[in-house]
Order: C-alpha cells, then structure tokens, then sequence
C-alpha cells in the first residue's frame, strides 16, 4: 500500500494535480489557501486586494509582533474596500478552493488547516474526497485518525479552536495506527521554525495520545521550515510531511 501526504497546500494546484500519481490515496492535512505570502509578497489574496508594498508592510508587522498595529492596518485597507470584508474575503476563497478540489486527485482523505474555511469545503468537494475530522478511517488495512485545525494565537487565523475542543476531537479517536494532524505535538524540537524564528503551537492532547497509545506514525505539517523535521516517541514515528506549497512533492508513506 502506498499513500501520499500534503499539508500546507497554499495554493499549489498545479502541483496537488499531480500529488496523488502513483499513489493508492492521498491524504491532505489542510491549510489548502493562500491568504499571504511570506516569501513572495505579490502572492495571496491579500496581495491580490492590496499590492505587493502593502502585504510587505503587513508581514513586516506580524513577524515583529506588532499585531495590534497589524490589525489597525489591516482594518483600515478592508475598510478602503467598501462593503462586509468578509464578502472580499469569501469570493477570493472560494476562487481559490475551486481551483484546488478541482485539481485534488481521488481518492483523498482530508481535513482542515487552521487558515482554512471548513463551511465552505462542502461546495467543491468530487466524489472519492472524503474530509474527516475527530473521525477515523480505514486505509489499506491500517487505522487513521484525523484531526483539523489549529489553536488559538495571536495570529488569529480562521480555524483555530480552544484548548478544549481540540482535545476532544483527539480523543474521540481511540488508538489509531496513523494519527494525521494538521498541527504537531507539542514537542519543541517540532514547533520551531527556523526561518521564520518562531515557536508555533502544538496540541499537548496529541502528546498525550501518542505516549499513551503509541501509534505507528504522527503526520502533520503546519510548521513549514521545522529544527527538527521528524522525532521519535517511543515506537512512534513522528514526521512533518513537509511544506508543500515550497516543495511541491508530497511525502510518501508505504506498508
């Protein structure tokens, strides 16, 4: 059996059209838009209502931490717009998500990144896409647990959830033999992004059921340049499946 692995998408239709060849299924851990880009501030559907100078600006604020200045900026640009913000932003997503689905290969087995809009996936999903989420599936023998979205920071972005209600997705799952989350564990070493110098957060709950249950593999993404792109606990193999808007290949798990 062999299955592919994406997360952190951002847009990469062009490449998730081919994330699936060869493969028996693909599994897709979410954050399938690109809102900003870090590296090339002309992309994203900031950029696209904005301009490249402003999203340079934006970004700048965030990575300082200056986030209430961010928010001041951010609202004021909206505002220039006219009208709901939420409709820019919408029409800009669902252009965005028809591209993707339109592109996702079949079979796949997704859920959410915590940049992601869950209410809107219904409208793009084909047949053979199955969105699991605090759910588990049987895939060539083996029992995956899938786990959506993010926790709360200062970032703020769409789908992130408390503490609590992540924790209870988690353990609605059982033992797994393949846990795939969109966010790591809460393990250092895994949290760190060395380019962009920050810490992001991990879920001690997935912590827990990994020391607990031992799963063959943790996968997830979230952090796109991690210190440590994998670690073991215990007999679990736990792997960041890799950036895939940089990278553009997916990571592949065989048995």
């Amino acid at each position: 059996m062999r299955v592919h692995v994406v997360s952190d998408v951002h847009g990469r239709a062009d490449a998730l059209a081919r994330a699936g060849d060869g493969a028996d299924a693909l599994i897709c851990l979410g954050d399938l838009i690109l809102f900003i880009d870090y590296d090339d501030h002309a992309q994203g559907i900031f950029a696209d209502l904005f301009g490249a100078e402003q999203a340079a600006r934006f970004i700048g604020l965030r990575t300082a931490k200056r986030f209430d200045e961010a928010r001041a900026m951010s609202a004021a640009l909206w505002a220039s717009l006219g009208g709901d913000p939420r409709e820019h932003i919408e029409r800009n997503v669902r252009a965005q998500y028809r591209d993707l689905f339109a592109a996702m290969p079949a079979p796949a087995y997704l859920t959410y990144g915590n940049v992601d809009l869950p209410r809107l996936w219904a409208d793009y999903l084909r047949p053979g896409h199955q969105v699991l989420d605090g759910q588990t599936a049987e895939i060539g023998g083996l029992r995956f647990g899938f786990v959506g979205g993010g926790l709360k920071t200062a970032y703020r972005t769409p789908n992130e959830i408390s503490d609590e209600a992540y924790a209870a997705k988690v353990e609605a799952l059982g033992e797994v033999d393949v846990l795939c989350c969109h966010i790591p564990p809460a393990v250092p070493e895994l949290l760190y992004d060395v380019v962009a110098r920050r810490f992001e957060r991990g879920s001690e709950a997935t912590l827990e059921l990994i020391r607990r249950t031992q799963p063959r593999y943790a996968l997830f993404g979230h952090v796109h340049q991690p210190l440590y792109p994998r670690v073991r606990i215990g007999r679990t193999e736990c792997v960041n499946v890799g950036h895939f808007r940089g990278k553009g290949v997916p990571y592949i798990l065989e048995w």
